[in-house]
């Protein structure tokens, strides 16, 4: 029997299984494929973000350019997370939990629906032919006249955005009318995958101070207070990935839910991503640091599973990510003779100078609330041309 506490860190970062039914006993076959899943999807959004990172951060447009994560950046991030995550602590505690879920479910329409229509931007363009009649719009909002006209809102975009922009919207309504679990899957990975593309780090030192700190971040607010548990208990939002270890009994009505966070899968993947462009970088035509750090991803999130069945408690995923995924590719960076290389390569070296960096952090981790921000920064920061990203 599969019974573990309800927990979640602040950025979704833990792996565990939720019991949405009392007592329920999940099978091993309904188990195995609950995590088997699970897996599956973590992986998606960082090999395929980690790949659109390579190609964004080529971009010649300013104003599509990701965001850079710096060491300064890295070493608030856990400390702004910190005050964030007890906020919410404090808002559920003297506000109603129903009224701040439906803000919440608001807030990740919006995003959700931006995330899912630039994650299947890439794939409609491969849809459509060439001779698919794609036609220009613009949402241009001003205020004042004449010579003290000054631009709100200058959006454009085209038809192919558009039709991406109406099937977000299909999901976002249906995940706000049902909270489906599918649903709440299509927008995690749409979040995971955005984030992994658009937020980029500097450089390893930066990586390494940025996933240390959240690794002590993570262990305490699990381990050494209530209020992770009292947040995951209240916080209703697509910020995690889940599958149902009782669809085999019950089908897609299934409510039992084995459940990973997306700061499990976002702030692995953001590291991995920037070992995937100095292998870019080193010009051997070889993916050596990726395919690492892949394989390190996927041996901590194996071994995170295996302590949380044997011990039967949740456990935050990070405590074995982050080892695993900064470990093994300084190891084989030793062997080859390369560290040197690896801790002296800048990533924000082959971005435009004009490229923005991370000034704000989003909400929660794994969503791409940094997403507006990056739609508003740059060169021009009310003007962004939507445009399809290649794999």
């Amino acid at each position: 029997m599969l019974s573990l506490e309800p927990r979640n860190s602040f950025f979704g970062s833990m792996f565990q299984a939720l019991n949405a039914t009392a007592k329920f006993v999940a099978s091993p076959e309904g188990t195995a494929l609950a995590y088997g899943s699970l897996v599956l999807m973590a992986l998606l959004p960082i090999f395929f973000g980690a790949l659109r990172s390579v190609h964004c951060s080529k971009s010649k447009n300013a104003s599509d350019m990701p965001e850079t994560i710096t060491s300064r950046d890295a070493a608030r991030f856990p400390i702004i997370a910190s005050c964030t995550l007890f906020g919410l602590y404090l808002f559920f505690k003297v506000f109603s939990q129903e009224y701040i879920n439906m803000l919440l479910s608001v807030y990740f329409f919006g995003l959700g629906v931006l995330a899912l229509s630039h994650t299947l931007s890439p794939l409609m363009s491969r849809i459509f032919p060439e001779s698919f009649p794609n036609k220009q719009y613009q949402l241009l909002f001003t205020q004042g006249s004449d010579d003290t006209k000054e631009e709100i809102v200058n959006y454009e975009f085209d038809t192919k955005n558009l039709l991406c922009l109406v099937i977000g919207a299909v999901v976002g309504v249906w995940y706000l009318l049902k909270k489906h679990w599918i649903a709440n899957n299509l927008f995690g990975l749409a979040f995971a995958l955005n984030g992994v593309e658009l937020l980029h780090l500097n450089n390893v030192n930066t990586g390494c101070i940025l996933l240390g700190g959240l690794f002590v971040y993570d262990v305490f607010w699990v381990f050494g207070t209530n209020v992770m548990v009292t947040v995951a208990r209240s916080f209703e939002a697509p910020i995690k990935l889940v599958f149902p270890q009782d669809l085999l009994e019950r089908g897609l009505g299934a409510s039992n839910f084995a459940m990973l966070g997306l700061g499990d899968i976002v702030i692995p993947g953001i590291f991995i991503a920037l070992l995937l462009r100095f292998d870019v970088s080193l010009k051997k035509n070889s993916r050596t640091y990726f395919y690492t750090s892949f394989l390190a991803y996927i041996f901590g999130l194996g071994l995170t599973i295996f302590v949380m069945h044997t011990f039967k408690h949740a456990q935050p995923a990070l405590l074995y990510l982050v080892p695993a995924c900064v470990g093994f590719p300084v190891v084989v960076a030793l062997i080859k003779g390369e560290l040197t290389e690896m801790f002296s390569y800048e990533s924000s070296v082959e971005l435009l100078p004009g490229s923005p960096r991370l000034t704000s952090f989003p909400t929660v981790s794994g969503s791409p609330a940094s997403l507006a921000g990056s739609m508003a920064t740059g060169s021009s920061p009310r003007h962004r041309r939507l445009q399809p990203t290649p794999l």
